[in-house]
């Protein structure tokens, strides 16, 4: 065979694995993670009485007790729950863009969408059936053009993008692509328990 032919099948080959990887992660749910630039003025200082201890001021390392919460460096201690942070609100921070979206009761599914994107129409259908199946449950659409800055606060990087809201705000689970109706429902159970 010649080089050109060699040249012709790899490029097949990673056309297709590309292809297949595509088809199966588009539009499925992955868990939420942290957005940047949200919750990070919640983070208390540690004061100067509250420094986490030296080497010197650490039991050897063979020593058989454990450390006590007073021992450990404030990162380490586990606080009640009443205390630990919640993960930020995507409706808090949206709305310091001048987006102000209506939550429902138990959930929201947030679509960002664009005016030209052919899975977006697919996306609305599945989202607004769900949303009339399960109760308490709103879709909210919007538009990725006119709204950048909410885009880029929360990381959208194409269109359609799903998030699964809770009933606070929170994002759930979130997914590029447009995803099944299934797939959505399997989400939901999350947010609404």
């Amino acid at each position: 065979m010649t080089a050109g032919a060699w040249v012709l099948i790899v490029a097949v080959v990673a056309a297709v694995g590309f292809g297949l990887y595509r088809a199966s992660t588009d539009g499925r749910f992955r868990g939420t993670h942290r957005v940047a630039g949200a919750g990070s003025d919640r983070e208390q200082p540690v004061s100067a009485d509250e420094h986490a201890p030296t080497a010197a001021e650490l039991p050897p390392s063979g020593a058989e007790h454990a450390p006590s919460d007073a021992e450990l460096p404030r990162s380490v201690v586990e606080l009640p729950p009443s205390v630990v942070e919640l993960p930020p609100s995507v409706v808090e921070l949206v709305e310091t863009t001048g987006l102000e979206i209506d939550l429902g009761e138990r959930a929201t599914l947030l679509q960002f969408s664009s005016a030209f994107c052919a899975p977006c129409r697919a996306t609305r259908r599945t989202l607004t059936e769900v949303a009339a199946a399960v109760p308490g449950v709103v879709h909210v659409e919007v538009d990725a053009e006119h709204h950048l800055e909410a885009v880029r606060a929360l990381n959208v990087l194409r269109t359609p993008t799903t998030l699964v809201l809770d009933a606070r705000g929170a994002e759930i689970a979130r997914a590029s692509g447009a995803p099944r109706k299934e797939q959505v429902l399997s989400a939901l159970e999350a947010a609404v328990g």
